[in-house]
């Protein structure tokens, strides 16, 4: 399941909305540097269009991030240096709402601040139990992370992807 999806499952549509208004819809040459590794990062991205490429320290592509992906939601909450790196493949475009104007937000709204902790709570709990499964299966494959959520958010799953669909058409352009 795309990242988005978990955020914007538990957000209600005034959130979206806040984060459309909050944030700036950003195109990329190929080749760019969204994230430097090493770097701190001040901003949180959600994918638009295209592509972008995670590549580790020594260059290899690690994951290719696409279409409803979200890049930068750790270091809102543990702002640590990077230890990979993010590039802008062919017709790649971002909504970059910064780390500080998030904040702004989470502080001055409880009910926000409640639902978007636990939008990533329940994204970076999926993220472990797809992780851990990948050791000490005996050669199984891994649960496909779509498959570590509960019912409860694949209902809601629905709703996420119609928030997003808004999203990415008022953001057009």
């Amino acid at each position: 399941m795309r990242k988005v999806l978990f955020i914007l499952s538990e957000l209600e549509d005034d959130d979206v909305e806040w984060l459309a208004n909050s944030g700036d819809r950003l195109r990329y040459p190929v080749g760019a540097e969204l994230i430097p590794c090493g770097s701190m990062v001040d901003s949180i991205y959600f994918v638009l269009d295209g592509t972008f490429s995670v590549l580790a320290r020594n260059g290899d592509v690690v994951a290719e991030l696409h279409s409803g992906e979200i890049i930068g939601e750790m270091s809102l909450v543990d702002p640590a240096r990077t230890t990979a790196s993010v590039l802008a493949n062919a017709g790649a475009a971002a909504l970059r709402v910064s780390h500080a104007r998030l904040r702004d937000k989470l502080s001055d709204d409880a009910r926000f601040a409640a639902r978007f902790y636990r939008a990533l709570t329940v994204f970076m709990s999926a993220r472990i139990r797809h992780t851990t499964s990948l050791f000490g299966q005996d050669g199984q494959p891994a649960e496909p992370l779509a498959n570590a959520i509960s019912e409860a958010q694949l209902e809601k799953a629905h709703l996420a992807s119609m928030r997003f669909e808004r999203l990415l058409k008022r953001l057009a352009g």
